[in-house]
């Protein structure tokens, strides 16, 4: 029988990057990284750098695919609709984990992202290019901190995690009713009419910043076991809620929706050298809360396929590379979705 393995213990951890707030409820990757990887009951430190690009370009509305156009229209009607361009985020991930025996490992995520954001805004039909407004940034996201026990079976192949995502990111945004800046260094327009407009009419959503100033729980658990003589397969599953908002004034407060991720795949391991592998993730996020919330437009759940492989390039060092590719989604109100999304990976245990 084969066994998922990796030279240093890093446990479970179903990453959506750290700091990860955009115009769509469920769009961060969902990819198992250390499952990509495999899992392993041995001490040591490992170093991982990730690579993930996220381009939501694809406008939906419930089950499918809208055009911008139509939710223009509603402004037509008196309404109040945001009409985005899209959104491209890409994200560099460093992880450092350290376990001191079988039993327990820690790790931390430290993600720095960089996004491009354009939106027409509340603009009437039809659409035109000079409605456009653009915000680019590059800055550091909110860290994640994951401790996991994997002690419960002699074969140390099941596991559970409490972690922190703590609000390192700036966050926060014009308050309510726009007389005034909250958060901490708030990104803004750059290009367009609302670069134009005066603090803080020229802030980007509060949902779009590098992070969102709150501070979270993590609980998770995840088991991997081999399958045949070449497979193994693997489940797990995270679940992330706000337990602290730095946001929390009246009309001005946001909270977060809550997420959670379910994991499951095979890797085959007839070559210990190149392993191709196959994931399917899945995500369920609910609404966003508070005066600078998008609250009709920030909840759903997505499920993704992602076709990947895991290469041994040196000793105790291994590159991995996957595709997302969204099978289904049912968002909330209207938002943007990637038609795909890649993430690459290099892990050096020691």
């Amino acid at each position: 029988m084969t066994s998922i393995h990796v030279r240093a213990a890093v446990g479970l951890l179903t990453i959506i990057p750290a700091g990860v707030a955009s115009a769509c409820a469920t769009c961060g990757c969902s990819l198992s990284s250390d499952a990509a990887m495999g899992y392993s009951a041995a001490a040591g430190w490992q170093l991982n750098l990730e690579y993930t690009y996220i381009d939501q370009d694809q406008f939906r509305f419930g089950t499918h695919a809208v055009s911008r156009a139509q939710a223009a229209a509603i402004n037509d009607t008196g309404g109040e609709q945001e009409v985005e361009g899209k959104t491209t985020t890409r994200f560099v991930t460093l992880g450092i984990g350290y376990a001191p025996n079988a039993n327990w490992n820690v790790k931390a995520l430290i993600p720095y992202l960089d996004r491009d954001h354009t939106t027409y805004g509340e603009s009437g039909n039809p659409l035109t290019a000079d409605e456009v407004s653009g915000a680019k940034f590059s800055r550091l996201g909110d860290v994640k901190v994951i401790v996991s026990y994997q002690g419960f079976l002699p074969t140390h192949n099941l596991g559970v995690q409490l972690g922190v995502k703590l609000p390192t990111g700036d966050y926060g945004g014009p308050n309510a009713d726009g007389s005034g800046t909250v958060g901490r260094h708030p990104v803004g327009f750059n290009s367009g009419p609302n670069a134009q407009e005066p603090s803080p009419g020229n802030l980007l959503d509060t949902s779009l910043q590098p992070g969102t100033g709150s501070t979270d729980l993590i609980l998770g658990a995840y088991y991997y076991q081999p399958v045949s003589q070449d497979f193994d397969a693997f489940i797990n599953g995270q679940f992330q809620t706000a337990v602290k908002e730095a946001l929390h004034q009246a009309g001005a407060d946001y909270r977060p929706g809550n997420l959670a991720t379910v994991s499951f795949g095979l890797r085959y391991e007839a070559n210990p050298t190149i392993v191709p592998q196959v994931q399917v993730n899945m995500t369920w996020k609910s609404r966003d809360q508070g005066a600078l919330a998008d609250v009709a437009n920030s909840a759903g759940n997505v499920v993704y396929l992602s076709p990947g492989v895991t290469v041994s390039v040196a000793k105790n060092t291994e590159m991995y590379g996957f595709v997302q590719l969204p099978v289904y989604s049912n968002l909330d109100g209207y938002q943007l979705l990637p038609h795909w999304t890649v993430a690459i990976g290099l892990s050096h245990a020691f």
